[in-house]
């Protein structure tokens, strides 16, 4: 009855593109045009556990660290509910499809407070 843990991964994954959709830079998009933005790290702390049928709610955070990289911060809740089920962050490159790094879009950039 417990989310499995690997799953909070994929909800990142999820708020993440959302998150991106939401401001006005679908991540297909931004693929169609040649820039990825593969993630570097990943980290989850599991504080306590979801369970089947729970309604999550997934807040996100957007950070720069530096020219060319960016950092997504998560924190899972049980909707209603305030204490955190678990917390996270993803960090970002950007590349072109070849794999070599870009400097990203100055639009896409200002979107991402400097940290």
């Amino acid at each position: 009855g417990v989310v499995y843990y690997a799953n909070y991964l994929v909800y990142f994954e999820v708020a993440r593109t959302t998150a991106l959709a939401e401001l006005g830079h679908p991540y297909w998009e931004m693929e169609a045009q040649g820039l990825l933005i593969p993630v570097l790290r990943a980290h989850c702390e599991y504080m306590r556990p979801a369970r089947y049928g729970d309604t999550l709610v997934v807040r996100t955070r957007r950070a720069r660290l530096g020219r060319a990289r960016i950092r997504f911060e998560y924190t899972i809740l049980r909707d209603g509910e305030e204490a955190p089920l678990a917390t996270g962050f993803t960090e970002h490159a950007f590349v072109s499809r070849e794999g070599r790094p870009l400097r990203p879009p100055a639009a896409l950039m200002a979107l991402f407070p400097e940290e």
